[in-house]
């Protein structure tokens, strides 16, 4: 999977994200498009290089229908990002590779899991993104940095109800729980019970691959977990959020973790979140490859 896109455009001084829809708009800016562009072409790169497939994720996590509403920006915004990658996909040789996951996030603070929606207002407010997404033509949907369980019932409601294989993936703490104190195994045991049309997999994003605990986890979370977005640094959310300098642990710490939760543990799906950049990406293609 990708590495950061929204970090690495937040912490650049040539433009300004939207305050409400983050990335989202800059498709529709010439300087922005090629900001992204060139990000995703980096990371595309790399997969190619050495021969992997890669998810590219929509720059869509904040574009729910209150917040577009709200903007002012165009009401096709999630359709028109799908259509910017599609076309940036369709430009590469290696088009084969590439999947666009059509990305939604939680409702509020995604560190604050008092702020999460219950399973039926989360399942009724996500749904006109989705079916946003899912008309454009996405392959894949994923929903990101999820930290209340409850609302990531009513997301997977609203994409079981689509035929688009979909994933959930989890904001964890630095014991392996997700921020609402649920274990990674029970959420997924709650949400498989109650989803007809099961999500293709669960991930963890938005946090350092050591806070996983992957050697103190039930053997039967990996059957599930298939992919894991990590941060650069192991520093807590809180720490992370209120730097003003950019903080990474050594790549190759980073990606040691990273690889040990696919050879040990058989989580195949590997990126990079806030703080993440191609070295990241090209540490993990280079030396997957190699082993």
């Amino acid at each position: 999977m990708e590495a950061a896109v929204v970090e690495r455009l937040r912490r650049s001084s040539d433009f300004e994200l939207h305050n409400s829809l983050l990335n989202a708009p800059l498709i529709y800016d010439q300087h922005g498009k090629q900001a992204l562009l060139e990000l995703y072409q980096e990371y595309v790169d790399i997969a190619k290089q050495y021969n992997l497939p890669i998810f590219l994720l929509t720059p869509t996590w904040r574009a729910d229908h209150s917040r577009v509403e709200a903007s002012g920006v165009c009401e096709a915004i999630n359709t028109d990002v799908v259509n910017f990658l599609a076309k940036f996909r369709d430009s590469q040789s290696s088009k084969g590779n590439i999947k666009i996951c059509g990305l939604i996030g939680p409702k509020n603070d995604c560190y604050t899991p008092d702020e999460g929606l219950s399973v039926q207002d989360s399942q009724a407010y996500h749904a006109w993104q989705i079916e946003q997404l899912v008309a454009a033509g996405v392959d894949y949907l994923i929903a990101e940095t999820l930290p209340n369980v409850e609302e990531a019932l009513g997301i997977a409601k609203a994409m079981a109800l689509t035929e688009v294989p979909y994933i959930i993936s989890f904001v964890i703490d630095k014991n392996g729980l997700i921020l609402d104190g649920t274990s990674l195994v029970d959420a997924i045991k709650y949400i498989d019970s109650n989803t007809n049309n099961n999500p293709f997999g669960y991930m963890v994003n938005c946090a350092f691959p050591s806070f996983l605990n992957a050697d103190h986890q039930p053997k039967e979370l990996f059957s599930r977990l298939i992919g894991y977005q990590a941060n650069a640094s192991s520093l807590d959310h809180c720490d992370l959020e209120c730097a003003e300098q950019l903080k990474m642990n050594d790549i190759s710490e980073w990606g040691d973790l990273m690889l040990e939760l696919n050879s040990k543990y058989g989580v195949e799906i590997l990126g990079g979140c806030c703080g993440t950049n191609e070295k990241h990406l090209k540490y993990l293609a280079k030396n997957n490859n190699a082993s």
